[in-house]
């Protein structure tokens, strides 16, 4: 398999997954700087132009989650087999995907949503407050305690962790979510986050 992806994105919730998994991959490099997701022939691969795309033999699967759930189909030990366990695993993949990471977005993706420059500027004085909420409202739900969902690791951890380490560039405090913190300190720890970041994936 070829994982595309850019480093300290998103995608990097791919490869910790396909490393907890013991899948084999190869990695190819977008080059956010030129603009190389915008242009061919990355743009055969994800019409969408954004990062990841695991290419597979059967063909290119896009969406974080959506590949994190076929990595899970091929690694059922990384999906609670409760049900509603299940069911929470992606209640947190659900919420990271579309509150967490489109509050970081609004920092420098203001386009997406605005045309007038004042509105980007007042989209990134927000993001402190918005990413802040999403950390303060994760750190009261979910046990954290060592993972997300308490004793077992699931693919929830590694989309939680990479998102989590943009917050401190989001102007968000992190010591002030100690469970937060000591989850991420727990992730960095495993073989699988650190195998991405000897990688030059994450730092």
């Amino acid at each position: 398999m070829e994982l595309f992806y850019t480093p300290n994105t998103i995608s990097v919730v791919v490869a910790i997954a396909l490393e907890e998994a013991g899948i084999a991959y190869t990695l190819r490099l977008v080059d956010f700087a030129t603009a190389e997701q915008t242009k061919e022939p990355y743009l055969t691969l994800n019409p969408k132009g954004r990062v990841p795309t695991l290419v597979t033999p059967q063909g290119p699967l896009t969406e974080a989650g959506a590949i994190l759930d076929y990595i899970g189909a091929m690694a059922p030990d990384l999906i609670p087999h409760d049900p509603f366990q299940a069911g929470r695993m992606r209640e947190v993949m659900y919420y990271v995907a579309s509150t967490f990471h489109i509050a970081h977005a609004h920092k420098m993706r203001g386009a997406r949503w605005a045309d007038l420059e004042t509105s980007f500027a007042d989209m990134r004085a927000k993001v402190p407050q918005t990413v802040g909420a999403c950390c303060a409202y994760l750190e009261s739900i979910y046990p954290l305690e060592p993972f997300v969902l308490g004793s077992d690791f699931t693919l929830a951890d590694p989309y939680l962790y990479v998102v989590s380490t943009w917050g401190e560039g989001d102007g968000v405090e992190m010591a002030n979510f100690p469970k937060l913190s000591a989850f991420m300190e727990t992730m960095r720890a495993r073989p699988s986050v650190q195998a991405v970041i000897a990688k030059g994936m994450l730092t």
